[in-house]
This record gives C-alpha cells, sequence and structure tokens, in this order.
C-alpha cells in the first residue's frame, strides 16, 4: 500500500452530513445515491486512503438511512474496489483501487429514471464534478488568475479587426491550414524561448483547453488496467481523467523535494508501471518542486523500466524567480516524457490554449483523435495570438502581470504570518497564485468552512486536505486586490477563533 495517508483517528467524528448529500426525493435508488456521494468524496480527499469507515449500524444512524440499503451501497462500493471490508477489522478506503465496472452500463432498476428515459446508458461514478459555486463577498480558490487584469479590450479590437481583413480567393481551408502552421511556428519558438526546450511543430498540437489535452495523451496511452502512479495529494481533476481512462491508481507520498523516488523504483520492481503523472515543477496541491537530483532520478527511472511520464506543467505562466526551474522535458534525451501545458491564464477566456509536446509520431496518432473532438478551429484567434507572439505582446503582458502577482504572494505571506501567527506553517512559493498552508491545531476543516462562511467568506472544499497527519488548505491569491485580500485572511483568522 503506496500512500501518504493513515487511517483516521476515530471514523466517528468524521462530518459525513457535510458530504454525502442523499436525496430520497430523486428517482435514482438511494444506495446508488450512497455510492456516487462517496466515491466523489474520496476523488477530492474527503475520505483519505486508509480511512477506517464507522460500523453500518453507526453510519445509517448519521446518514439516516435503512442498515439494508447502507450494506447494499457498501457491497457495491467493494466490487468497484473503492473500499475493503475485513470481518473483525472494519472497513477501510482502498489505497489502490481496482476500479472495476467504473462506468457500469445501467438497467431499468439501477440508474435510469423510469420516469424521463427511454432507453439505457453508462453512467460514470468517477467524473462528478466537485467544484462548488458560491455567492459569499470574499471567496479562496485554489489559484485563478484575476480576470480585471485581462486586456479584453485590445483582443477584442483585434479579433475584430482581422475578422473585417478576411477577403481573399482562398478557400476556408487554405485559411485555416495556413493561419494554423504560422501559429503553430510562433507557439513553438515561444515554448522554447520560455521553457529551455527544442519543439519543432511536428512534435507540437495545441488544442482548446489544458483538460482537453490530458484527456486526449491518456486516450492513447492507457488501457484498463495499466497502473499509473500518481502523488498524494493530488490533482483531483487528473486523477478523474486517469480512471476513467480505466487506470489502475498507485500513489506515492510528496515532501519537500517533490514524489519520493525511492518508493517509485520500488512500485517499478513490484509492478509494471504505465505511467507517472507528476506536476515537476509546482506540485498541485502542495506547491513544491521536484529537485534536481529526484528529476534526473525520475528519467533514469524511466529509462530503466519503460514507463511514460506525462509532465503537467499547468502553471508555468506564473514564475517570480529568474531562473525558473525547466521542465523534465527538456532534459528528457531518451523521449520517455509526454509534456503538458496551458498558455494564456491571463488572457480573457476563449483564447487560452492547451498543448502537447512529444514524439512526431505520438503527435500524429493524437491529431486523429482531436479531429473528431475539436473538428474546428478558431482561425482570427490563431491570427490574432500569432501577431500577439511574434510582436512580442504576450512577453510584456506576462511580464506585467508577474509583476502585480509578486506584489500580491508577498502581501499575501506577509498577512498570513501577521495574522495567522502560530496557527500555521507554510513555504512560499517561487510560482503559482496559491500558498499551502498547514494548520498546526487539529480541528476539523468542514468546520472551519461553515463558520467562515457565516462570516462572509467562502472555502470551497477542493481547497481542504484533512488526514489524521494533516490539516491544510491551498489558499489562492492571484484574484485578490490589497484590501479583499486582508479581509478574507481577517475572515479566515475569525472563524479559526471562533471553532477553536
Amino acid at each position: 500500500m503506496y500512500t501518504s495517508f493513515t487511517k483516521m483517528d476515530s471514523p466517528v467524528q468524521i462530518p459525513f452530513k457535510s458530504f454525502i448529500q442523499l436525496k430520497p426525493e430523486e428517482t435514482t435508488a438511494l444506495y446508488l445515491q450512497i455510492v456516487f456521494e462517496f466515491i466523489k468524496a474520496i476523488q477530492i480527499g474527503l475520505l483519505p486512503e486508509g480511512t477506517k469507515l464507522p460500523g453500518t449500524r453507526i453510519l445509517c444512524k448519521v446518514l439516516e438511512v435503512n442498515r439494508n440499503t447502507l450494506i447494499k451501497a457498501f457491497q457495491d462500493l467493494e466490487l468497484q474496489g473503492w473500499i475493503e471490508i475485513l470481518p473483525n477489522k472494519g472497513t477501510f478506503i482502498l489505497s489502490e483501487k481496482q476500479q472495476k465496472n467504473k462506468a457500469d452500463f445501467t438497467d431499468d432498476n439501477k440508474n435510469v429514471s423510469k420516469a424521463n428515459e427511454g432507453f439505457t446508458f453508462k453512467h460514470s461514478t468517477i467524473l462528478e464534478n466537485p467544484k462548488e459555486t458560491s455567492n459569499l463577498p470574499y471567496q479562496f480558490n485554489d489559484g485563478l488568475p484575476d480576470l480585471r487584469l485581462v486586456q479584453s479590450d485590445v483582443l477584442a479590437r483585434l479579433y475584430v479587426s482581422k475578422l473585417k481583413n478576411q477577403k481573399t480567393t482562398k478557400t476556408w481551408e487554405q485559411i485555416q491550414a495556413q493561419s494554423h502552421l504560422n501559429f503553430k511556428t510562433q507557439f513553438s519558438n515561444f515554448l522554447n524561448l520560455t521553457r529551455g526546450i527544442r519543439i519543432s511543430t511536428s512534435k507540437l498540437l495545441t488544442t482548446s483547453s489544458h483538460e482537453i489535452s490530458l484527456y486526449l495523451v491518456t486516450k492513447l496511452l492507457i488501457s484498463p488496467g495499466d497502473k499509473v502512479v500518481v502523488a498524494s495529494p493530488g490533482y483531483y481533476i487528473s486523477n478523474m481523467t486517469l480512471s476513467d481512462s480505466g487506470a489502475q491508481i498507485i500513489t506515492i507520498p510528496v515532501d519537500k523535494d517533490g514524489i519520493d523516488t525511492q518508493q517509485l523504483k520500488q512500485i517499478c520492481e513490484e509492478h509494471q508501471i504505465r505511467i507517472l503523472y507528476l506536476t515537476s515543477n509546482y506540485h498541485y496541491p502542495t506547491t513544491t518542486s521536484l529537485s534536481a537530483k529526484r528529476r534526473m532520478e525520475v528519467l533514469e527511472l524511466a529509462n530503466r523500466y519503460g514507463f511514460v511520464i506525462i509532465e503537467d506543467d499547468y502553471d508555468f505562466d506564473f514564475h517570480y524567480d529568474n531562473n525558473p526551474v525547466l521542465p523534465l522535458a527538456a532534459l528528457d534525451s531518451n523521449q520517455r516524457v509526454v509534456y503538458i501545458g496551458s498558455f494564456g491564464r491571463s488572457l480573457p477566456a476563449g483564447f487560452g490554449y492547451g498543448f502537447i509536446a512529444a514524439p512526431s509520431a505520438f503527435i500524429k496518432e493524437l491529431e486523429k483523435h482531436q479531429n473528431i473532438l475539436e473538428p474546428g478551429i478558431d482561425v482570427i484567434k490563431e491570427q490574432v495570438l500569432t501577431d500577439w507572439i511574434k510582436e512580442g505582446e504576450v512577453h510584456r503582458l506576462s511580464k506585467k502581470n508577474k509583476k502585480i502577482y509578486k506584489e500580491r504572494r508577498d502581501n499575501f505571506v506577509l498577512l498570513l504570518k501577521e495574522k495567522l501567527e502560530g496557527k500555521i506553517k507554510f513555504q512560499v512559493p517561487l510560482r503559482g497564485l496559491a500558498i499551502w498552508v498547514e494548520w498546526l491545531d487539529h480541528f476539523n476543516l468542514i468546520q472551519l468552512q461553515k463558520q467562515c462562511a457565516a462570516n462572509g467568506l467562502f472555502l470551497p472544499k477542493t481547497v481542504l486536505y484533512q488526514t489524521k497527519n494533516l490539516t491544510a488548505t491551498r489558499l489562492g491569491f492571484g484574484h485578490f486586490d490589497p484590501s479583499e485580500m486582508e479581509n478574507a485572511v481577517t475572515i479566515l483568522r475569525q472563524s479559526l477563533d471562533t471553532i477553536l
């Protein structure tokens, strides 16, 4: 069992009612609602690996359900590999999910609403959206940029100008092909300059989003049952994508130097590993960077044991040091790395891109699937961004925003030290728009969330991390101006004092 999590002290103390939301009035069977809610809670870390669950008699009272209903739900969860029921010991959340029947084909007695649906369909228990929204005046997130800094008016004028000037005798297909090639050429030059890697246009695929990039890569690389190693704690969205592809997830812990390469080696000796997924430069959620020594060890292990590295560099745009750490892809001489990233997070919605850098043959195969998922190319958008890159406007905007975000990071650090002194510990990250905060007191994060909400501050569950030995939050600061930031941290401290 490879995991950084351990069992909870007392399973009865887990606030199940706060995240297991049952709706008896719905047509979906109640036991299936329990199954789906437990899986969602496991995926987003509310029920960490190794957690011991209360007995069914206790839990059915907490959830206010019939014991037979709960037993049926637990049997289903065990069959799918999410829990392990050990006689005379208890029921535990599994660390290595068997992932059996993750997308069972439904029948008339299970997931299909007889009143509204006339056909059966596959029901995913993996892809439930864990994100929440709120109308509270102050809101933390996991590290999003400030939309108020976006130069929407400039891009809008350029877009309209390009649209009006599309006067040519060429066919739309010819314009599309030429515009896309020009964009890929400029974009590959931009990536080579900023990330220190050699990417020709034949080794580059641009997509509409970071999520689409990961989906395409997993579709080609993973077959049901393949073993995939991920860090723990990790990124819930990527874990959902990997699990939905049929991967059997194996987790390894993260420390101040990144993933534990000694455990990775041990896992490789015991299992046939297909993929290592990691966020090497800015680990999600802890913000740590993989050390230089471990970078070389990871590449060596990939070459020795034959696994593929999916390197997710989701937040490269926001680094504050003059010499940013280069991705593993820049050091990869054996073509074991598939490099995924995002571009334009400071641009208006719709102008950002995802991209994949990999060997040419792999990119060519990816294009076949992309032509089905994303058959159309926004020619005008690509022409605008081509000009922006060529003229250096992207660099100027990035430099300007990084200065603002660095000031916000430094201000956030001062506020945390001032208002939460003696209550937290954290490292100042060299990149990104969030800080990983570990709480020194032992308390229930769900209680903190509720108290913050009562005081006007929203803490989404996706930023809360709690196990027996860890109580932490990932606090995004990029979207706050100084006054908003101070108010949010003040409310956080007041709410903490209330529950302690």
